[in-house]
């Protein structure tokens, strides 16, 4: 398994994020894309002492950007993983 600091980037916090996190019980976060979800569980877990009950991915491709030349570049690529906490479990984001 990697650092599960290497696994976790950023947490989202987006109006679809939190509103996921009031209805759903459901966190999202910006993680490593090469990262599965059983190592996003354990990463989760041990981070915030928290139970998870499921966790969902979803990869990104990077946007297409235009340079000076008549190229075009691409930002990087990236994944977000929802994850899902156990009943009665949540995470104070302060």
């Amino acid at each position: 398994m990697k650092d599960i600091f290497q696994v976790i980037d950023t947490i989202q916090l987006s109006e679809k994020a939190t509103l996921l996190t009031e209805t759903n019980n459901e966190y999202v976060f910006k993680v490593n894309p090469n990262a599965n979800k059983l190592e996003i569980r354990e990463a989760v877990e041990k981070l915030f002492g928290k139970k998870v009950a499921s966790v969902r991915t979803a990869n990104y491709q990077g946007k297409k950007k235009r340079e000076r030349r008549a190229d075009f570049g691409r930002t990087k690529s990236w994944k977000k993983a929802f994850v899902k906490l156990a009943d009665g479990e949540t995470i104070e984001l302060v």
